[in-house]
């Protein structure tokens, strides 16, 4: 149990009677730096204006602490990375599967699909599917799958060459930066 309550202390920040130093480095609520102190007087001049000491930097020398209301602090920094969270966009594998005797229109939709998928920052997963005795051609395959790049080659780049796996050939595109 001991090593859960450790844990604990150790994830939140140094506030208030937490910060253990000599000497800390002040800065007011405003902005405006009030020098270096010790702690204790540091946390009664925030007790006064009915606020927290947090430890924002233990790294500098000396330790850096503001005078601030830390439940809006704590707040303000949940919001910033709720709003961070929503913004950043994971790459997912989008798939698109063809037989190596594929007819020139559904060749084009083909690459238009992953067109879109690149377009959207999404890898795209190319795969020349074989039946039977298919797997004899595939060189032919190989040379569709090549094409495919070359088409989409202002919007991707080969991540992975093409390769056979089993009964089908299949090659990544990653988009461009």
């Amino acid at each position: 149990m001991p090593v859960i309550e450790k844990r604990r202390s150790r994830d939140l920040p140094q506030i208030n009677e937490r910060i253990r130093f000599p000497k800390i480095r002040l800065i007011d609520t405003d902005g405006a730096q009030l020098g270096i102190m010790p702690p204790q007087e540091a946390l009664r001049l925030a007790e006064e204006k009915e606020l927290d000491l947090v430890l924002l930097s233990d790294k500098a020398d000396p330790p850096v602490c503001r005078i601030m209301d830390y439940g809006k602090f704590k707040f303000e920094q949940e919001k910033k990375a709720r709003e961070a969270r929503k913004k950043q966009h994971t790459a997912d594998v989008k798939e698109v599967k063809m037989r190596y005797k594929i007819e020139p229109h559904d060749y084009q939709v083909r690459v238009r699909q992953a067109e879109r998928f690149l377009k959207d920052g999404d890898k795209v997963k190319a795969t020349v599917m074989f039946r039977g005795r298919e797997i004899q051609h595939s060189d032919m395959a190989e040379v569709l799958l090549k094409r495919m790049a070359n088409d989409l080659e202002g919007l991707a780049e080969i991540q992975q060459a093409p390769k056979k796996e089993g009964r089908n050939m299949m090659m990544l595109l990653s988009p461009k930066k």
